[in-house]
């Protein structure tokens, strides 16, 4: 498929393990990548498979030594959850406005970017380099990770396959299912189970499955 990709030096508030907002140390290099019609969406059913598939292969290919791996993993998770947490924050904030401004639901990607920037957090396409940056973070000052043997560009490399495969979506069928679903709440488990469902039908009449 094809990849744009843009470089820029970008700092991003980092999510803190106990859950408010702290500065990273030094101003973080990330790279805003959109590959075709795909974007990036994190279900909260896939963080413990994604914490688990990111701890088990840095460890098996002798990129960390973890001290204890369930506790990593929890490291992992949280990140994860803490981002989900935010991300809802945003889209209530964004339908809050689109309510009080009369707009209807197609306006909501571009009120959700708005909103994002306007308090520093990332749009939608930099959701990937986004939170490769707070995994990263979370590695180097866990206590629960002893050693890192690979540099930052291998370990994003390696992070940023894994997430593309947990959470790449075709942005045209998932606003379509969006649309379809949009009296539920985004981030519960409702939602979540309903789109996948929603989304399992019209793959199925498109003939994509």
């Amino acid at each position: 498929m094809p990849l744009v990709a843009s470089s820029s030096s970008r700092e991003w508030p980092v999510l803190c393990m106990a859950g408010p907002i702290c500065r990273a140390p030094e101003r973080l290099h990330v790279e805003t990548i959109t590959y075709g019609l795909f974007s990036m969406r994190l279900y909260k059913g896939k963080i413990g498979a994604i914490a688990e598939e990111i701890i088990a292969t840095l460890t098996k290919e002798g990129d960390i030594e973890v001290d204890s791996p369930p506790e990593a993993r929890l490291d992992i998770e949280a990140v994860l959850k803490e981002y989900l947490r935010l991300e809802r924050s945003i889209i209530d904030e964004a339908k809050n406005r689109m309510e009080i401004q009369g707009l209807g639901y197609s306006h909501l990607s571009q009120v959700k970017n708005q909103v994002a920037k306007e308090h520093g957090y990332p749009g939608a396409e930099e959701t990937l380099p986004y939170l490769l940056d707070q995994l990263l973070n979370i590695l180097f000052y866990s206590n629960n990770v002893g050693e890192i043997f690979s540099g930052d560009s291998d370990l994003r490399r390696k992070i940023a396959a894994i997430l593309r495969k947990q959470m790449e979506v075709d942005t045209e069928l998932d606003r379509e299912v969006r649309s379809k679903i949009r009296n539920l709440q985004e981030g519960t488990t409702t939602f979540d189970v309903e789109y996948a469902k929603v989304m399992k039908q019209i793959k199925q009449r498109k003939g994509l499955t």
